[in-house]
């Protein structure tokens, strides 16, 4: 009888337990995972989607958000699209360059937040070189990655500023600047906060480099926004609207504090340079999203003539299959209000 007794209770308190664990589940459910793929290594930019991770926004959200590393905006277009990621960072054009090229595939990205409201992309040259202007690179000798934005995205630069004789040499990534002091090319195009930081390390003195941005010189385009998959997107509208909102009040921080942002960083890569890679962030969010352009326009979003000339532009310069459609590329119906999108009441004065 005693023994009936003990084994009753027994199941009651494991009937009590089960319940219990049973009642804690709907709460974890409710916590949306999300992959989210990067444009590039660990370095400062990644503070802008490390912070709100680090910082719980995401988690207040119900997000359960892990963010990788990337090896370029082509590679987390086509990751995000192939389902392996929910969202990621890429440059438009190469999004518009997916679209116009695959038209017939099921899944693909749409972006969402404009965050980089300029293209990082500019052409770099040592001032030894004699190169002050644009129309210097005339019969110049170029380089760089043939997957690099600013090369790709070269016939809208040279068409702003009447160059028609320039001669391309192609290297890997790695080899870029590199190959710039050797003399062995004589500009190269790349991401201005990252090629003049790579020049710096291979010993020449910032003032004895000269920076082309393609803003400055007749290039609208957009840089980098966020992109989610189309699949995503329609499974999830609730979790891409979080994510929107917890990385915007992340990017007012990283934008208040821009050092101790780069801990996130440093958290996820120990061999980083941290002074280096705080100097790269405030480049880039100088170059890209602290702007005129973007101060007019508002954090996040676009302007429907820039977006359509930027289309039309890319799908000359890329010399698509088919025309991009802007509007297939682009929703900007998930951005958190105009309000929440202040980010430029972080900025100190």
């Amino acid at each position: 009888m005693n023994h009936a007794l003990t084994f009753s209770r027994r199941a009651l308190f494991a009937a009590i337990a089960a319940g219990f664990a049973l009642a804690a589940l709907p709460a974890r459910a409710q916590e949306t995972p999300v992959k989210f793929q990067l444009d590039w290594r660990f370095e400062g930019p990644a503070a802008l989607f490390l912070v709100p991770v680090a910082k719980g926004y995401f988690k207040n959200e119900k997000l359960n958000v892990t963010v990788d590393a990337g090896n370029g905006s082509g590679g987390a277009v086509t990751r995000v699209a192939s389902g392996s990621y929910d969202m990621g960072f890429a440059d438009l054009a190469a999004l518009m360059e997916f679209h116009a090229n695959n038209p017939a595939a099921a899944n693909k990205p749409v972006a969402v937040m404009m965050v980089y409201n300029n293209t990082p992309a500019a052409v770099l040259a040592l001032k030894k070189s004699g190169i002050k202007t644009p129309a210097d690179l005339n019969g110049k000798k170029l380089g760089a990655p043939v997957v690099d934005a600013g090369r790709k995205a070269w016939p809208i630069f040279a068409k702003a500023n009447n160059i028609t004789n320039v001669a391309w040499t192609a290297m890997d990534p790695p080899l870029r600047e590199t190959m710039l002091v050797r003399g062995d090319v004589d500009a190269i195009t790349g991401f201005s906060f990252t090629s003049l930081l790579n020049i710096e390390a291979r010993g020449v003195k910032a003032e004895d480099v000269v920076v082309l941005p393609y803003p400055s010189f007749g290039v609208k385009l957009y840089g980098n926004a966020i992109i989610t998959s189309e699949d995503f997107l329609k499974k999830n509208p609730e979790a891409v609207k979080a994510f929107l909102r917890a990385f915007t009040k992340g990017m007012s921080d990283v934008i208040k504090d821009p050092k101790g942002s780069i801990a996130t960083v440093k958290a996820r890569d120990g061999i980083i340079d941290v002074a280096l890679e705080e100097r790269r962030l405030k480049l880039a969010l100088d170059a890209t999203v602290l702007t005129p352009d973007a101060r007019a326009e508002g954090f996040g979003e676009v302007l429907a003539p820039r977006l359509s000339l930027m289309a039309s532009q890319v799908s000359d310069a890329f010399a698509t299959k088919e025309r991009v459609k802007p509007e297939a590329v682009w929703n900007g119906s998930f951005l958190p209000s105009a309000a929440e999108r202040n980010i430029f009441a972080a900025v100190k004065k």
